[in-house]
Formats: C-alpha cells, structure tokens, sequence
C-alpha cells in the first residue's frame, strides 16, 4: 500500500479547513520597533508556519512544521547581499524588511530566488513597499482560495469514501506536481520578458504548429 487513502483525505480537509483561516499580516500589523535576527526568524515562522513547505516534527498529530529548515539567518543574509530587499539599520529589522522577507519566503516556495529577485526592488521608498506588499497579501489570499478549490476538484475521487482503486492518491499526487510545474514555467516565462516590447519579440516568434 503506497498511501492510506483514508489518511491522505483527512490530511487534505484538515489543510483544507487550516488554509481557510489563514491570513498573511496586515501591514499595520506587522512590528515597526526593530527586531534582532532571532526575533525576526521566531515572527516569521509564526506568519508563515503553516504554509511552510518543510517536514513535520514527528509523525504525530503535531503539523506544525520545523521551520527553522526554511527560516534561517543565513538565507536573510543571503537575500541581503543578493540586494532582493534591504540591508537591516544598525541590525535591526522594521516593517519594511519583515514585508520583504514575507514576500520573499512564500514566492520562493514556488521559483528560484533569481526569479524572485527579478520580481522585486531592494529601493523602493516606504510608501511603495507598503503598497506592493498590501497588493500582495490580496493576491496571496485570492490564491489560496483558488487553490484550495482546484486541489478539492482534482482530490474528489480521493475524498470520496465509496471510491476505491491503489493508484487513487498517487494519481493526484502527480497531477498536484504537474500543475505546481506547469505554474513555475509560465511564471519564469513572464518574467524573462520584464522590460522588453511587443515589437523586441512578437516578429521573431516561430509560429506554432498545431
């Protein structure tokens, strides 16, 4: 037996029904008081805990997730010398940075960090940070929200208590994965086209063969 069906549809409800109260921060919600690393790192697993791609602790009823795998000084450290978002002030981190690393955190469970810097701007005043990352958190729960419906419709025969088959789940699993790629490809290919025109590319595209 590759999986337990009955386990795996109540894992989906469980997420299905965790997913549904949750909210990344609202700006004003955010601290401004300027935090060390290591309070920044414990903020960010509490935001971001339950969406974090990494193991679980045990195997236990516990689904919390070890997040300190994802969240780490290093990758801050990192995101800073690759200038994706700004340097802390006298190694202190406020508002604008925590909005950054939240941005940061939850696309790049999806691209590369290259992709990701090529999304965003390390210089952009407080106003503007405030306004992208207040688009963002929209965005992020509009997402949500249509993924949680497309893994319902694509999970039915796995929900479903009177369907029976070995290959049910692993089934869905795939198609889970191939819809995960099918999203990293088109959004690699939009960004690639950041800055060019219409006129740069459209007349040297090779048509389509049908």
């Amino acid at each position: 037996m590759l999986y337990d069906k009955q386990l795996i549809a109540h894992k989906l409800l469980r997420w299905e029904k965790a997913v549904a109260g949750f909210s990344l921060p609202k700006w004003e919600n955010i601290p401004d008081i300027g935090l060390y690393m290591d309070q920044v790192l414990v903020l960010l697993s509490q935001y971001l805990g339950l969406i974090s791609p990494t193991e679980e602790k045990d195997s236990g009823e516990d689904d919390g997730p070890d997040s300190t795998k994802i969240f780490s000084a290093s990758a801050v450290n990192n995101y800073v010398r690759l200038k994706i978002m700004p340097a802390p002030i006298k190694r202190k981190y406020y508002r604008v940075h925590i909005a950054y690393l939240i941005i940061i955190f939850t696309l790049k469970q999806a691209v590369s960090i290259n992709i990701v810097k090529e999304m965003l701007s390390n210089e952009m005043p407080e106003e503007s940070v405030q306004e992208l990352y207040s688009d963002y958190i929209r965005k992020h729960h509009e997402a949500t929200m249509l993924f949680t419906s497309i893994v319902r419709e694509c999970a039915t025969d796995v929900l479903n208590p009177e369907k029976e088959g070995e290959n049910l789940v692993s089934s869905f699993v795939i198609q889970e994965a191939l819809i995960a790629g099918f999203s990293r490809v088109i959004t690699e290919k939009l960004v690639k086209l950041k800055g060019k025109s219409y006129e740069e590319i459209v007349p040297h595209e090779t048509p389509i063969q049908q």
